[in-house]
């Protein structure tokens, strides 16, 4: 595998901090959420960052490459049209599903977050057809960050450190590792981000996220809205004790501070990159037993995207991801992802608390993300306390089906149906909002009953 180009240290763009990041000093390159840029029409800020030879590349959040189905060609050529556009040197996504497949049964459901992928030999079969799909589609190489998670799945096969050691085996996919999962999921699901990193093969490594979150009764949440505690920083510093990484990239995507700590945090990050690998002297870890012992077992004797595994894996190690695998795969997530976002009852096996902190979480973020990308919507109702208890009463049996833009439409639908809110006058201005952005398409059933209303109200 070829050595990674060199990106340095780095941040997410986000709008809201785009001035900060443009003055930061130091800044070697930047990360865009892939799905929020239009090629053509990028924001001035990335027009000026590239303009400035610093490096802008996409990171996928939509794609669900871990899902049952083939990756959507449309998605993949969005993905493919952004690296182009940004001269990206590659572009990355997620190991993970975020919607039902349409080989289970019922509508499609989205979950609006990235959800774990079981580490069974089905899921691995799917994933990596998938993964060989997406990288004959696009015009750069592509990378998978690890995903942190809340819950983990019953009857899993592998370790994480297998899982991945094997995928990047099988198909020559880049990895992207963010620490600051590796130390949720310690938190979350008792794994030791020592394994983890003694047992992937860290010259498949494309760059590295840091990120911050917060816990709360035993529970860590991947926030990206807080400072970067010296617990990830101490996983990233046992990541650099291994390897240089190519490139490290502060995440931060509300709760945005001033521009002095996000300086502060970069500096934090290049101290610890900054001796040359294998040259941390007191990991802040203890080394897990057998270290190498794991590293060779997950490996096998071939040599990472060549030789006898990956001739093994073209010759028929995925003959078994057909049809039936992926029913099986789809089924699954069909059942989780329906317990988290549409009511139904937590598959067996799982941990019925911890389906339920994730089922309120998802629905938190459902209320946050729509409450930005329809920021009325809280005024109309009342302020965010009322506008929050009356979207996540929709939520509670109201799964996301196409989308938060989407998504904010139906919550306005299912309130003018029911006839609210109460206060006439907010009626109305729900009424006008609604219509406004209604559109043209052919309307359903809950549209022309809330297009009814909409007429009574007139």
């Amino acid at each position: 595998m070829k050595p990674m180009a060199h990106l340095g240290v780095g941040i997410g763009w986000r709008p809201e901090i785009a001035g900060a990041v443009e003055s930061l000093p130091g800044l070697d390159w930047v990360e865009v959420v892939a799905e929020n840029i239009c090629p053509g029409h990028l924001p001035e800020s990335l027009d000026r960052l590239l303009a400035r030879g610093i490096r802008v590349v996409p990171h996928g959040v939509s794609l669900g490459i871990g899902g049952a189905d083939r990756p959507d060609p449309a998605k993949l050529a969005a993905l493919g049209e952004r690296a182009v556009a940004l001269g990206a040197p590659l572009v990355t996504e997620h190991i993970a599903f975020v919607r039902t497949s349409s080989v289970a049964p019922g509508p499609v459901l989205e979950a609006g977050h990235l959800l774990p992928v079981p580490r069974t030999r089905d899921a691995l079969d799917v994933l990596c057809e998938n993964v060989r799909i997406a990288q004959d589609a696009l015009p750069v190489p592509l990378a998978l960050e690890n995903i942190a998670a809340l819950v983990s799945w019953p009857g899993e096969e592998l370790t994480e450190g297998q899982f991945l050691t094997e995928l990047v085996e099988r198909t020559g996919v880049r990895l992207l590792i963010d620490v600051a999962n590796l130390h949720t999921n310690r938190v979350n699901r008792g794994e030791d981000p020592v394994a983890v990193l003694d047992g992937i093969p860290l010259e498949a490594l494309a760059y590295v996220h840091v990120a911050g979150g917060v816990e709360r009764g035993g529970v860590w949440h991947d926030t990206h809205a807080h400072p970067v505690p010296a617990a990830v920083l101490d996983v990233l510093a046992e990541l650099r004790s291994r390897v240089e990484p190519a490139g490290v990239l502060l995440e931060r995507d509300d709760d945005f501070p001033p521009d002095a700590e996000l300086a502060g945090e970069l500096a934090a990050i290049r101290r610890v990159l900054g001796g040359p690998a294998g040259a941390v002297p007191d990991p802040p870890f203890p080394r897990s037993p057998g270290a190498a012992r794991t590293r060779a077992a997950n490996t096998g004797a071939a040599e990472v995207g060549s030789g006898p595994a990956r001739a093994a894996s073209d010759g028929g190690a995925e003959v078994g991801s057909g049809d039936a695998v992926r029913t099986r795969v789809g089924i699954g997530q069909a059942a989780l992802l329906s317990a988290l976002v549409a009511g139904t009852p937590v598959p067996e096996g799982f941990d019925r608390q911890r389906v339920r902190v994730q089922a309120r979480a998802l629905a938190a973020k459902r209320a946050g993300v729509v409450s930005k990308l329809a920021p009325e919507l809280p005024g109309i109702l009342g302020g965010e306390d009322a506008y929050r208890e009356a979207f996540l009463g929709y939520a509670r049996h109201r799964p996301m089906t196409a989308g938060y833009r989407r998504d904010a439409m139906d919550f306005a639908e299912h309130l003018l149906v029911r006839n609210l809110p109460a206060d006439p006058a907010a009626r109305r201005r729900l009424t006008l909002w609604w219509r406004d952005r209604a559109g043209a398409r052919p309307p359903g059933r809950a549209v022309r009953w809330a297009r009814a209303l909409v007429g009574r109200a007139a």
